[in-house]
């Protein structure tokens, strides 16, 4: 398997454990507890973020990197995507929590809800993540 192929096979793993995890956690009941749940819904993503960078530049995410991303990306795109964001995990607090009033059904409904979001941005951030690689990398393309 070339090293390009080992990157995106880890980087699928690391979207897999991260969203199941984030599923787990969204599956819990808490009553009146979302935001808490939130937080720590939050932190994952960040902490599943940061090792999609890792894998793919085996380096840690440093604000350096992170400010030369955002200008890649054009800010326009990054407030976009940080108000996506946003608005997204705003939504599934509510539909968490009224998807809390119908019990166990509920809460699957809630985790696969969370898990499938979870996975989508992580999806995103790998795609950009493959193409910035591929881009600096130009002899690993497939």
């Amino acid at each position: 398997m070339s090293n390009l192929g080992k990157k995106r096979l880890d980087t699928i793993w690391a979207i897999a454990s991260y969203a199941a995890g984030s599923s787990t956690i969204a599956a819990a009941p808490t009553p009146g507890g979302t935001i808490t749940k939130q937080v720590i819904l939050t932190a994952s993503d960040i902490l599943m973020y940061t090792q999609i960078w890792k894998t793919y530049f085996e380096e840690e995410l440093s604000e350096k990197e992170l400010i030369d991303m955002l200008k890649d990306l054009g800010l326009i795109a990054v407030a976009a995507a940080g108000s996506a964001y946003i608005v997204v995990q705003s939504s599934t607090i509510i539909v968490r929590e009224i998807i809390n009033w119908f019990g166990p059904i509920g809460w699957g409904i809630s985790a696969i809800i969370t898990g499938s979001l979870n996975a989508l941005c992580g999806a995103a951030l790998a795609i950009y993540c493959d193409r910035i690689y591929c881009q600096k990398n130009p002899e690993v393309t497939e």
